[in-house]
């Protein structure tokens, strides 16, 4: 059956060694897996990794774990909230390779990146569709405040997909792998990071419109007037068209224009 949070278990070991292949985990790594389940990923990390931090919140299935992986000297079983988990506690940098339960995907992205001082790559299953979103360029219909947001501090890619059809039970869809670097520091120069996504959302909130309109209405501070003339002025420094629609827009082009309002 599948978990309370959303894990549908994988069994192809074809597909679990192109995971592990994949991550680029070696026995020099400690590697964090999220939503171990029963073990069939955590015993392939075992192999190849120096350490594997399995955490899994569901108490029936970490006594399954312990009982599976007892032999294996280097995994240490965690039963923890993977959302609460305190992972700057964990000795030295780290992987994270996963199948990540779907109903927590992208809290759960958000989370690990508090951590990316610490985290070296990041290699999950995810749900197809948050994948595209993740990876998605400008002009893309799934380009969304999600893929920014994510793009800031990690360079992500889609690996391989995987059928629904691998998992028990299968879900609704299919799944994709998507390998992250990560960044401890933003891969852009932005001065205002909380601004930037500001502007990011309010402009994605109707991203059929012509950015001057999306941006009507938005306040960027008492001490920063933001009517109509102030941010056609601030798009034209920016040197975005104002007639251009907010998904056409780069990352550099709301850095640019994040300065260009706060100047």
């Amino acid at each position: 059956m599948g978990r309370p949070l959303g894990q549908h278990f994988l069994f192809d070991k074809n597909i679990l060694r192109k995971i592990v292949k994949s991550s680029g985990v070696t026995g020099e790594d400690t590697v964090v897996e999220i939503g171990a389940g029963i073990g069939t990923l955590t015993e392939f990390l075992s192999g190849c990794a120096k350490r594997v931090i399995a955490i899994e919140v569901d108490k029936g299935l970490v006594g399954r774990l312990k009982e599976r992986l007892s032999e294996k000297e280097n995994v240490e079983i965690i039963n923890a909230d993977a959302l609460r988990y305190p992972y700057d506690e964990i000795k030295g940098d780290f992987k994270v390779v996963s199948n990540i339960p779907y109903n927590i995907t992208t809290p759960l992205l958000f989370k690990l990146l508090e951590y990316r001082r610490r985290i070296i790559t990041m290699t999950l299953l995810l749900q197809k569709e948050v994948a595209l979103r993740i990876v998605a360029q400008p002009n893309n219909k799934d380009y969304s405040p999600l893929s920014i947001s994510i793009q800031l501090y990690t360079r992500p890619r889609i690996i391989f997909y995987v059928s629904r059809k691998a998992f028990s039970p299968p879900p609704d869809v299919d799944s994709a792998l998507v390998h992250f670097e990560v960044s401890p520091e933003p891969l852009f120069e932005i001065g205002d990071e909380e601004l930037f996504m500001r502007i990011v959302k309010k402009t994605f909130s109707h991203r059929r419109k012509m950015i001057l309109n999306s941006l009507r209405g938005f306040s960027a501070g008492d001490d920063l007037p933001c009517g109509e003339g102030e941010i056609k002025a601030a798009l034209i420094r920016a040197g975005i068209d104002p007639s251009s629609r907010p998904d056409s827009l780069t990352i550099e082009d709301f850095a640019r224009l994040t300065e260009a309002i706060r100047s």
